[in-house]
């Protein structure tokens, strides 16, 4: 941080640290003169009106590249930004071309709105988007005091929850995407996905403007990397983040209220210049391609050419405002935009009238309130948007005046509008009788759907969106916080000690998931031990005050293959076989008969289901479905599960839920049967158990309480502790071995 900038702004005195692109203001530079205004973006416009704590902070671009400014004006800026609680990450031309021209607005922008077609690919692009986000870590890391709250805000700083996590573990991080999240098939093509994912799931929170966007991207997290969720919880292999929907409002009241202030009232008077009659409709957006300016300029034309009677008496006020001039696509756009108004304002004119107004600009609050004021009819119809506060506001501005909004169905807004005449934007003779219909529709109908709208919006406003936010986020955190008795500090080093000043000790190790991270195919030669693993396990089972166990589902001929001729205890099929003194033992006399009455009803769900594989043990039979599509899985994972029912009449065969398996197998052959006869023949004054799944907890509850029992993963557990990982499990076991 610049010398100018005060230690007093450097701290922050309170929680909450607010991070976006751009900042509440914006920096311009005119005639060699800074210039500071407020920011006229939809982010920046709803977050601003939060009445936030004055000792919150704001972090992001001011707008202006850094190429352009000297060193004494980047001082000034950081000074007079700081007086008013931001903080600015300053961009190069280069890191703004390739960050926010490029990834940004010509990758994630097209892609997340559905325009794959528009959407280019650049690895300098990427490389751009990455480099950025690391910057506003960094900004963020020269805080003296670390804020206990993020809110991360938009899909310019997808990545940027993942790096604050790295360096903040305990933090509450809040991430809020405000465009649509596309559906799996979209995200699944764009290059960099698994990185995005992963950034974004550094948040303990994500939340979205509706819940299709919130199933998109639980759908796509399952998919691409795997990670499962149920009611809206991902659980990845440390922490569990929630996910929901949080349509954002508006300030209700400073729209409602615009009526009466003495300038909208002189506005709307002297709109009268525009000598308009009859009915107007209002049209008033972004100039982007994702709003559908051009079919909804079909869509009205139509409109005229089926209504001759109507000619003359309505007018279009159309206002486009300019954004991301630089893209080519958006120079494409305004040009086609211009030329259909032409066409139409020529086809139709006559001397006194005028079917289209159109502005390319954007207008302060007085005068679009004005604007929303004098519209009979509201056309509102992108053919993608995250939500829309267009249409909100004009509902509220309508507070005591008829009007019809015409809401496209792909906005975002249409979830909580449904009184509104809800279009295809894609079917412009759709939206050209929801005009006539509009048209037609009585006063009376007109106010009782408005005030309906207005009940909901002025109720749900920003304030409580962000209310609602902030409430469920510590919600998720503290959840996080308070996982399952986590093995760390005292309890880690108590049981380094018991182990280091014991003298017989037990130690038993699962093995798929505890030991060595899951595979996608059963078959052994994927799952073999690493290096890593021999060399733990070798140097703790050469002390000859231990006896460690390998307790795992695997069969033997695999057991035998990953530990042949070491001096491991294996048990093998959980607890079928036991290897000890150079031999394998079998420990059940369950019968195999039923085994032919199963088999073929596993090979059919093989062979219907791409990807199963059905692994074959001495004991048991199992149906994989890791590297099963997860919808497909979980239909013929219910499907089996209830065909398994219907044909097994034993009381003495189970059938069993694992990590992406269905097992059948005698009832009496569990973990917890063999660690009872391990623990009743011996005098241990050490017992280590660790394992992952529920084939784990019969072996956690057979062990006396004075055990050290340790759950890999969050699930619910019956063991004293858990622990978040493969990695850590590993971890732990080698601090013993160096003991």
């Amino acid at each position: 941080m610049s010398s100018g900038l005060t230690d007093r702004m450097l701290v922050l005195r309170e929680n909450l640290l607010i991070v976006s692109l751009r900042l509440p203001v914006s920096v311009k530079k005119i005639n060699n003169q800074l210039e500071f205004e407020e920011s006229s973006g939809g982010l920046a416009t709803a977050v601003k009106s939060l009445k936030k704590s004055r000792d919150s902070l704001w972090v992001g671009w001011p707008g202006i590249a850094s190429d352009d400014l000297t060193k004494n004006e980047i001082s000034e800026i950081r000074n007079k930004l700081a007086r008013r609680n931001c903080i600015p990450v300053f961009l190069t031309k280069q890191q703004v071309n390739n960050f926010y021209t490029g990834y940004s607005n010509s990758t994630l922008w097209p892609m997340f709105h559905y325009y794959p077609q528009m959407a280019e690919f650049k690895d300098e692009f990427w490389s751009g988007y990455k480099e950025t986000n690391e910057l506003f870590g960094a900004e963020i890391r020269k805080l003296k005091n670390r804020p206990t709250k993020y809110w991360i805000h938009d899909y310019q700083l997808l990545l940027l929850p993942s790096l604050i996590r790295e360096r903040n573990p305990e933090t509450k991080i809040g991430f809020f995407l405000h465009t649509p999240f596309p559906s799996y098939e979209v995200f699944r093509t764009i290059p960099e996905r698994e990185e995005i994912l992963r950034g974004m799931l550094g948040a303990d929170l994500i939340g979205f403007h509706t819940y299709d966007y919130v199933s998109h991207f639980l759908n796509s997290t399952r998919r691409i990397l795997g990670l499962d969720n149920k009611l809206g919880i991902v659980t990845t292999e440390s922490r569990r983040i929630r996910t929901d929907a949080f349509p954002i409002g508006i300030n209700y009241n400073k729209f409602a209220k615009s009526s009466k202030k003495f300038r909208v009232k002189n506005i709307i008077k002297s709109l009268n210049i525009f000598n308009l009659k009859g009915k107007v409709i209002l049209a008033v957006d972004r100039a982007d391609y994702s709003k559908g300016i051009p079919s909804r300029l079909n869509a009205f034309e139509i409109f005229l050419r089926n209504n001759p009677k109507l000619q003359g008496k309505v007018v279009m006020i159309l206002l486009a405002v300019p954004t991301r001039n630089d893209i080519e696509a958006y120079r494409t756009l305004r040009t086609t935009i211009e030329q259909k108004v032409s066409h139409i304002n020529g086809e139709y004119s006559t001397n006194n009238w005028t079917p289209i107004i159109y502005r390319h600009k954007n207008l302060p609050f007085e005068e679009l309130c004005a604007l929303y004021s004098l519209a009979d009819i509201m056309l509102v119809t992108p053919q993608r948007d995250g939500m829309n506060l267009v249409a909100k506001e004009f509902v509220a501005v309508k507070h005591k005046s008829p009007g019809v909004l015409i809401l496209s169905e792909m906005a975002g807004v249409a979830n909580e509008f449904p009184e509104a005449v809800i279009v295809n934007p894609n079917n412009t003779n759709q939206v050209a009788s929801a005009i006539e219909f509009a048209f037609k529709m009585p006063k009376n109908e007109q106010i009782n759907r408005l005030k309906q709208m207005q009940n909901r919006i002025s109720t749900y406003t920003v304030e409580k969106w962000a209310h609602d936010f902030f409430t469920e986020l510590d919600v998720a955190t503290d959840k996080n916080r308070n996982k399952h008795n986590l093995l760390k500090g005292k309890n880690r080093k108590r049981i380094i000690h018991e182990y280091k000043t014991s003298k017989n000790r037990l130690i038993l190790l699962d093995y798929d998931g505890t030991l060595r991270s899951f595979v996608k195919s059963p078959g052994a030669n994927l799952a073999m031990p690493t290096p890593k693993i021999h060399k733990i396990l070798r140097a703790l089972s050469k002390d000859k005050n231990n006896r460690v166990v390998i307790v795992s589902g695997r069969s033997r001929s695999s057991m035998e293959t990953f530990f042949r001729n070491t001096n491991l205890s294996l048990i093998a099929e959980h607890g079928g076989w036991i290897f000890d003194t150079e031999r394998w033992i079998k420990f059940t006399s369950a019968s195999k008969k039923w085994k032919s009455h199963v088999k073929p009803i596993l090979e059919n769900y093989v062979n219907r289901t791409p990807g199963a594989e059905m692994e074959e043990k001495d004991f048991s039979l199992v149906w994989h479905y890791r590297r099963v599509n997860p919808d497909l899985a979980f239909v013929r994972k219910e499907e089996l599960l209830n065909d398994l029912k219907s044909i097994i009449t034993s009381d003495r065969i189970g059938v069993f839920e694992g990590n992406k398996i269905i097992e059948i197998k005698p009832k009496e052959m569990h973990k917890g049967a063999q660690v009872t006869e391990l623990i009743s023949n011996y005098n241990w004054d050490f017992i280590l158990a660790i394992g992952d799944d529920y084939t784990d907890e019969d072996m956690f509850k057979a062990l006396p309480s004075r055990a050290n029992t340790i759950k890999v993963g969050l699930d619910e557990t019956s063991a004293r502790f858990s622990i978040n990982s493969v990695s850590d499990v590993l971890r732990l076991l080698n601090d013993l071995s160096e003991t």
